[in-house]
């Protein structure tokens, strides 16, 4: 074996050498398990393929000048992104690989991210411009008109104001997430607060609230606000969403010993259509909604459940949904006590 190889050999990020006879001569284990063992002594062009990357490697052979080259691998959920650095040797040229997968992800959600808040705000924008142009022409002396139309402005700009107010808070609770509370919290008195603030709203859509568990206090370490936050939440989704009129959401809370030590927990259970089991894993993502006609009605940005999943990360706790059709769902906090 050459130098050449001993050292790529020892890296950990995949690499291999073409020989002169333009034929894979060696590869780590890394490359090994990303291109496969078969690939040695055959071609380099039948495992690296792509454009880029032939080019990158002719250049190096033709030119002896070191290059950079992207190539993306299909795998079973995503694509890996790979950036390989070519680089001509006596004996062939060497590739060495680095996985940007990661960085791409990330680079898709901030552009995931962008489209959709850019088409969250241009939906009562337009509205917004489309009833000021109304009430300047048409309507300009139709009292009734603009009563109606000043009436929806006012709900179009409070869905902007509660759309930014989310983002802000999402913003928020992601730059603590790393950071403990440091404050005892009574969540027995929280959850009492919370279906306090929220029993006006249920009543009106005619859905009980039952509380249990809440007699004795149950302490741990919580951030007070981010806490409501999460109950208001779970609690308020269970009304709006899970409940039809004369229903009921039921909302517990008991401590249990687990294998991680001893955990509280905070179910909030209703018995309204329930939730197809493919939208489950998908409903804490920023904007994602089961019903975005039904859920931009009642109000929602979509960011509610995000924002409850990184407060609930924050405190190292765990929450699990499961939901069948026509029989209801159930919200599950886990939250470790000591």
């Amino acid at each position: 074996m050459s130098d050449h190889d001993l050292i790529l050999s020892g890296l950990a990020m995949p690499a291999l050498r073409i020989g002169l006879d333009d034929r894979i001569a060696m590869m780590n284990a890394a490359a090994q398990d990303l291109f496969g063992a078969a690939a040695i002594g055959r071609h380099f062009a039948i495992p690296l393929r792509q454009p880029d990357v032939l080019e990158a490697i002719a250049r190096a052979k033709s030119s002896r000048s070191p290059g950079l080259a992207r190539l993306s691998l299909a795998g079973p959920s995503q694509d890996t992104v790979l950036e390989a650095r070519v680089i001509p040797l006596a004996d062939g040229v060497a590739l060495v690989f680095q996985d940007l997968s990661a960085l791409a992800q990330m680079d898709q959600m901030r552009r995931d991210f962008v489209a959709n808040v850019s088409h969250e705000l241009r939906t009562p924008l337009t509205s917004l411009l489309g009833f000021i142009d109304t009430l300047r022409g048409p309507a300009r002396h139709d009292f009734a008109a603009q009563e109606r139309f000043l009436g929806i402005m006012a709900s179009e700009a409070e869905r902007m104001n509660r759309l930014v107010r989310d983002l802000l808070q999402l913003s928020r609770v992601e730059a603590e997430e790393r950071l403990r509370p440091d404050r005892d919290e009574d969540l027995s008195q929280l959850v009492q607060e919370a279906v306090s603030t929220l029993r006006p709203m249920a009543e009106a859509k005619q859905v009980g609230l039952k509380l249990s568990g809440t007699q004795g206090p149950h302490i741990l370490r919580a951030d007070r606000d981010q806490m409501l936050q999460v109950l208001s939440n779970l609690i308020e989704n269970a009304v709006k969403y899970g409940s039809v009129p004369g229903g009921e959401v039921e909302i517990d809370l008991y401590e249990e010993l687990s294998p991680r030590g001893l955990q509280l927990c905070l179910v909030v259970t209703d018995h309204g259509e329930g939730i197809d089991p493919l939208h489950l894993p998908r409903l804490t993502e920023r904007f994602y909604r089961v019903d975005g006609h039904r859920s931009r009605q009642q109000g929602g940005t979509g960011l509610g459940l995000a924002i409850v999943k990184h407060i609930i990360s924050r405190h190292r706790g765990r929450l699990i949904i499961e939901s069948e059709l026509k029989k209801g769902s159930k919200f599950s906090v886990f939250l470790p006590i000591s």
